[in-house]
């Protein structure tokens, strides 16, 4: 196992974003970029397996999950991810432990390196999050971006969004004959509200234009 991993470490550097390259990827020509290092850091852990489900998707369908697993392993480096990649390669080499998929190792990962420590990180950056100057769909993606692993669901997530919006438009749909109650109503149509809001600003301030352009002609 030692020896596959370090002969996928070999051709990484052939393989960059996009590039066709050997290995395991080999064959698959769509631009993808190169998933960071892990560390072991808590916070980084939800970034680095959805950057990876979206690699293995892109780059490596149809191939073992055993190669699938030595690739993803093969960027687990440094501080306490080290001692936790030896215990998994011995594990698997000694028949110990046997992922069916992909997903089953993710799930081991986070769990070694996520558990509370992430949840906190994820609830603490839901707080602070605002809508300010972006657009709805901005805030929505980046909404659903952060909620993921924070715990959050039901009426407390719903909470958690409406505080982030910006009041005007928070209002006019607690305010509605038939409020959203949902999380996935309130991502809808605060967008469409957001949206009408967006385009009615651009066309006064079109027709402003317009005015002081005429005015200016007729002097």
């Amino acid at each position: 196992m030692q020896a596959q991993i370090q002969a996928l470490l070999a051709v990484q550097g052939g393989v960059g974003a996009g590039g066709a390259g050997t290995g395991p990827n080999a064959g698959s020509h769509m631009e993808v970029a190169k998933p960071a290092i892990f560390n072991g850091e808590a916070g980084k852990v939800g970034g680095f397996i959805t950057a990876y489900r979206l690699y293995l998707k892109m780059k490596m369908r149809g191939t073992l999950v055993e190669e699938q697993v030595q690739w993803v392993l093969s960027y687990v480096q440094g501080g306490s991810a080290d001692v936790w990649k030896e215990n998994v390669i011995e594990e698997l080499e000694s028949g110990e432990i046997e992922y069916e998929t992909a997903e089953e190792f993710f799930t081991n990962l986070r769990k070694e390196f996520g558990g509370g420590e992430e949840e906190s990180i994820k609830v603490a950056e839901l707080r602070r999050m605002e809508q300010g100057e972006k657009t709805m769909e901005e805030y929505v993606q980046e909404f659903k971006r952060t909620v993921r692993g924070s715990g959050y669901e039901g009426r407390l997530l719903v909470e958690e969004f409406k505080r982030g919006m910006n009041g005007g438009i928070r209002r006019k749909l607690m305010e509605a004959e038939n409020p959203p109650t949902s999380i996935e109503q309130w991502y809808r149509r605060a967008t469409a509200l957001d949206r009408n809001w967006r385009e009615s600003r651009r066309e006064e301030e079109r027709l402003r234009k317009k005015e002081v352009g005429g005015g200016k002609q007729e002097q």
